[in-house]
């Protein structure tokens, strides 16, 4: 086990803070992040690529700039399927072993504007699919992180950066975020442009973002989105009246154990009395859209990896090729797309006067490395194109991360991040003398690495 307690970590909202008060400088970030990358990431393995002089000559540059936007100095690294102009991008293939881009993904433009450090590239399936990478669960390496944005995740739950980039078409932010114990936000489909993404499913393939707490999530996407969600505004209303979400366990079960720690939580927020959970029925036919994403996922990754399929085929994983053999289902994409809008109002009619749908992120903790998980419970939310937020800080059967996430209706992206963000205040263990002990210890350490 190699990740440090989430109070001793560094939040991006404290390291640009700490900056504008002039208390931390940027080549100090950068020189730490990179100190604690080396230190650990033999052992991790969640990153493919970084240039530690770019890192800091790019450190150099901000200090020299003075603080100035949202994200300045913050350290930030990338998914290996995000195109960078000043690092290779090889989607998690053989194929693309020297392939760099000409230009940044629009997403990457982004976070540079707002003064972000790009500390590198992490490590992701095989084109976003599920062929596991190297990468291990910082909690216990004996596990899958997740996937497929297996680096982004570890990378973040480890302490190496407080930010960190992720795509999903089926489970690949939610599942991750849930077994290394971070936030995990998958906004609403198309509000973060994917120009300059590998293309695994376009009808499903979102950008999100990992992060240590709900707040540093909202500061990244509205980064990414280039709209500040509404999230301020939604945190502010719901510290005026009670939580009132809904509950709905999925349309497959979780391992008992894992469902009794979810339950739990649950009824210990409800307990508390700032929450009021009610039961929530969707259509019996809801259960079908998990074999819906199935069908349009296999059918739209079968036609993007033409290329590689046919002009590569030997340097595909056995795992890819077994996944594309079947081939294409256009009975069951079409399916999928057509049922989508009437599945996208059924949800919205559900969640009518609540503030967001409590559901399980994954079917227990994580399994081991031969795997990167299951997907099952993020799917419906992946067709659907609903914002998802995993909230972290429940801990399995055998001690390790749980998550559990709050899913909106469409486009209701700050107001799902502020329902997540609250619920994790409520389900957090009530202060005593040991835990304000362990806070107190966390800050001091904090302090000592970044400050």
């Amino acid at each position: 086990m190699i990740a440090p307690s989430r109070s001793a970590l560094p939040r991006a909202r404290g390291l640009v803070a700490a900056a504008q008060r002039g208390e931390l400088d940027v080549v100090t970030t950068a020189t730490r992040t990179l100190a604690r990358l080396a230190e650990i990431d033999p052992d991790l393995r969640s990153f493919v690529a970084v240039d530690a002089d770019a890192v800091l000559a790019r450190a150099r540059e901000l200090d020299a700039a003075g603080p100035s936007g949202p994200l300045h100095g913050v350290p930030v690294a990338l998914k290996d399927i995000i195109d960078t102009a000043d690092l290779p991008t090889c989607y998690g293939s053989p194929i693309y072993a020297d392939h760099r881009p000409s230009v940044d993904a629009t997403v990457v433009r982004r976070l540079r504007e707002a003064g972000a450090l790009i500390v590198g590239k992490t490590v992701t399936t095989e084109f976003a699919l599920f062929h596991p990478g190297p990468t291990r669960n910082p909690h216990d390496l004996s596990r899958t992180p997740g996937g497929s944005s297996s680096g982004s995740a570890a990378a973040v739950a480890a302490g190496i950066v407080p930010l960190a980039l992720g795509t999903q078409t089926a489970g690949s932010v939610i599942r991750p975020a849930s077994f290394c114990g971070i936030v995990g936000a998958k906004p609403t489909f198309g509000r973060v442009p994917f120009d300059g993404v590998k293309v695994c499913a376009h009808s499903l393939d979102t950008l999100g973002v990992m992060a240590l707490d709900v707040e540093d999530a909202a500061l990244a996407l509205s980064v990414m989105t280039g709209d500040d969600l509404g999230f301020t505004t939604a945190r502010a209303a719901l510290t005026e009246r009670p939580l009132r979400l809904g509950w709905w366990p999925g349309a497959t079960a979780m391992d008992p154990e894992a469902a009794a720690v979810v339950a739990a939580a649950r009824e210990h927020a409800v307990r508390r009395g700032d929450v009021e959970v009610a039961e929530v029925v969707l259509p019996a036919w809801f259960g079908e859209l998990i074999t819906d994403q199935q069908a349009l996922m296999r059918t739209e990754a079968y036609a993007a990896l033409a290329a590689e399929r046919t002009e590569h085929a030997e340097l595909l994983s056995d795992a890819l090729r077994s996944y594309l053999e079947p081939g294409p289902d256009p009975d069951g994409a079409a399916r999928a797309l057509a049922r989508r809008p009437e599945a996208q109002a059924a949800l919205a009619a559900a969640l009518a006067g609540l503030d967001g749908l409590l559901t399980p992120s994954v079917l227990g903790e994580a399994p081991p490395l031969a795997t990167t998980g299951d997907p099952s419970l993020c799917r419906t939310w992946t067709l659907l194109g609903v914002p998802a937020v995993v909230v972290p800080g429940l801990v399995g059967p055998s001690g390790l991360p749980l998550g559990v996430q709050v899913v909106g209706p469409h486009g209701a992206d700050g107001w799902t991040l502020a329902a997540a963000g609250r619920f994790a205040e409520l389900i957090a263990p009530s202060p005593g003398p040991a835990s304000h002990h362990e806070a107190l210890a966390g800050r001091r350490e904090e302090d000592r690495a970044w400050r």
